[in-house]
């Protein structure tokens, strides 16, 4: 694209920016690179669903937890350790692991090698036996799965359910459920 510079008349072309493929994503640890909302869900929708298509957990939930989790993939745990979802050490974690307040200092948080890993590790902790009951609903009940994960203790915040369904309606992220 060609552009002018203001005051000078010499054109430039000014380069454009374009969101990596998921593959190319998945090559890099992460790069500087500011996620909007939009550009989130289109950078990892396709994970989404894959996982959804999976383990039967809605691409919506996937999609709304991870934006909510990560701050749109921009938050310190998802550039630094790769996390978008929040996920804690837990005793039979024997991956990497991130402190945020330097080695052995606050919580310990789940380190991967790329964005990819986070969503898988997200959809196998899911399958531990307090979350059974999620998966009695339907791949389209997002409104339940937010109610579920809340009851099963996937998050303190007495808001959450509330605050995903929202993400969910805000960005129409139950398109990807089908």
């Amino acid at each position: 694209m060609l552009c002018s510079c203001g005051h000078s008349r010499r054109l430039h072309r000014r380069e454009q920016r374009r969101l990596p493929t998921r593959e190319e994503t998945v090559a890099v640890k992460h790069d500087d690179r500011k996620y909007t909302p939009q550009s989130y869900i289109d950078a990892w929708k396709g994970v989404a669903i894959k996982q959804m298509k999976q383990y039967g957990i809605p691409a919506s939930i996937v999609l709304a937890q991870a934006l909510l989790e990560s701050a749109n993939g921009n938050s310190a745990l998802a550039r630094e350790a790769n996390n978008h979802f929040g996920i804690k050490c837990t005793n039979d974690w024997t991956g990497k692991t991130y402190h945020k307040n330097g080695e052995g200092g606050g919580d310990c948080w789940r380190k991967y090698n790329n964005a990819s890993e986070s969503f898988a590790d997200h959809s196998k902790f899911l399958q531990k036996t307090r979350y059974a009951d999620l998966f009695k609903l339907g791949s389209t009940d997002y409104k339940g799965w937010a109610r579920g994960l809340k009851k099963a203790g996937y998050a303190t915040n007495p808001k959450y359910p509330e605050l995903l369904i929202n993400m969910v309606d805000k960005y129409n992220l139950q398109q990807y459920d089908r």
